[in-house]
This record gives C-alpha cells, sequence and structure tokens, in this order.
C-alpha cells in the first residue's frame, strides 16, 4: 500500500510541476535569467505554505517531530549546491523536474537523465578519495537546525523557538511570493520550446 501512495502522490507531483512550467527548459531559463518568474513565485509559495504549515502542525501537536529529518552540513554540500545550479542552468532541468519532462516525453531530458546517472556513479565511484579530501567533515556539529525545536534529536546553533522561525520564513516567502512582479528585467522570455 504504501509503495501505491508513493507512486500516486509522486505521478500528482509529476502532473503539477508539468502543469506549472516546471518541466520545460525555457521556463527554466526565463527564470533564472529573472525575465519570466512566475515559476519562482510558485516554488516560493509552496515552501512558504509547507513550511508553515509543518512548523504549526508540530506546535499543535498534528506533525509528529520525531518524523523531522535533517542532513548534515559539509562543504561538499556546498561545492555540490554550485555544481547542481551551473548544471540546471545550462540544461533547464533539475532531478525532479527532467523526470517528470522525460515522462511528458521531452527526449532532450533522457540525456539530462543519462548524465546525472553518470555523475552520481562516478562519485560513487571515487568516494574514498572525496572522503579522505576532508569536503565531506561535518560542520557545526553536522545535523543541526537553526532554532531549537522541542522534542526533535537536532541542536539548534541559535537559542530561539525552531517552529516560530519556520513559520516566520515561510510567512516571508509567501510575502515575497506574492509581492515580486512577473518579470525582474524588464523583457520577456522567448516561446516556450514544446516537448520533443
Amino acid at each position: 500500500m504504501q509503495i501505491l501512495l508513493a507512486i500516486a502522490i509522486g505521478a500528482a507531483f509529476g502532473a503539477v510541476l508539468d502543469r506549472i512550467g516546471a518541466t520545460n527548459p525555457s521556463v527554466i531559463t526565463g527564470m533564472l535569467t529573472l525575465r519570466r518568474i512566475r515559476l519562482m513565485k510558485t516554488i516560493l509559495l509552496a515552501i512558504g505554505t509547507g513550511s508553515i504549515l509543518m512548523f504549526g502542525g508540530q506546535m499543535l501537536g498534528f506533525v509528529d517531530v520525531a518524523h523531522m529529518s535533517v542532513k548534515s552540513a559539509y562543504i561538499g554540500v556546498f561545492i555540490g549546491g554550485l555544481m547542481l545550479g551551473a548544471g540546471w542552468a545550462a540544461s533547464g532541468f533539475c532531478p525532479g523536474t527532467g523526470v517528470c519532462a522525460a515522462a511528458s516525453g521531452r527526449r532532450d531530458a533522457l540525456f539530462f537523465i543519462a548524465g546525472g546517472l553518470l555523475g552520481a556513479a562516478a562519485y560513487m565511484a571515487t568516494y574514498p578519495s572525496w572522503k579522505a579530501s576532508g569536503l565531506l567533515a561535518k560542520l557545526a556539529g553536522g545535523k543541526v537546525t537553526l532554532g531549537s525545536v522541542p522534542g526533535s534529536k537536532f541542536d539548534g546553533v541559535f537559542a530561539i523557538s525552531g517552529d516560530l522561525l519556520g513559520i516566520a520564513l515561510g510567512a516571508v516567502f509567501v510575502l515575497v511570493a506574492f509581492v515580486l512582479p512577473e518579470t525582474l528585467t524588464g523583457a520577456r522570455d522567448a516561446a516556450e520550446v514544446p516537448a520533443e
């Protein structure tokens, strides 16, 4: 049952990504060049709403804090993030949107997926070297949050409520999503590239 639920949720998420244009490289490029930021506004709204619901739900006891997962911070994450951003800008896909684009019929997304799998295989093959380099050493104690969340097993960097901080940041994201104009550069993007 859990696998069927995961497939159903994944399919629904993919359909929403396709509907908002996240599977189209010209829409992604328009967002990254600030020529058409409707997708950015949608992403900010989704993250902000999710943050408010999750942290508010934790405070009210509707969401079990034990399900909260925090990944360790290390220098390699920041380098990987820069590489992901560069790849996203060059290809017009991120890992999730690339898979959805392939499902919607874009052949260029298949090459993107193949490149991602080759990159993952190269990382796995060279993992001992990366580990020995120190780039995977934990920063700030590893798994930490900005604020303390009661009932979680993670330490907070600052002595503030993590739940209130999460709600406040979520509200800022929602506000920015509504305040941002449709474009920040004054120039509109070229026509969208249809699926190949």
